[in-house]
């Protein structure tokens, strides 16, 4: 560096400013990171909420069918899966979408700065 000025003819702004990019680009990095993490765990707890609507499901066929004995506590937990696992499978589905397009948002962004 001669008199504030690299050797490369690159003004002092400009190499400061290509640390300041890669520091942008690392937190875009792990946001992405962070938003892919809580996109596989909306997919665990919507593939949880699917069972327990199919598990309840079943449970009151089998009771209404005569397959088993007329249990109201069996029942009264049979619909209250089928009701809960629906909350929840809405829920979760609406911040995976939420999500996604958060993370899709983020890799805009990351490609913009690349493209820079």
């Amino acid at each position: 560096m001669l008199n504030g000025v690299p050797f490369n003819g690159a003004k002092f702004g400009q190499i400061n400013g290509g640390a300041e990019l890669r520091k942008k680009l690392s937190q875009i990095e792990a946001e992405i990171e962070e938003l892919a993490e809580i996109v596989e765990r909306c997919r665990k707890v919507i593939l949880i909420a699917k069972s327990a609507i199919i598990a309840g499901g079943v449970l009151v066929l089998a009771n209404i069918v005569g397959v088993i004995r007329f249990d109201s506590t069996a029942m009264i937990g049979a619909i209250a899966a089928v009701i809960g696992g629906t909350v929840i499978f809405g829920s979760n589905t609406s911040t995976l979408k939420q999500t996604i397009s958060a993370m899709e948002a983020a890799k805009v962004r990351r490609a913009e700065l690349i493209g820079s």
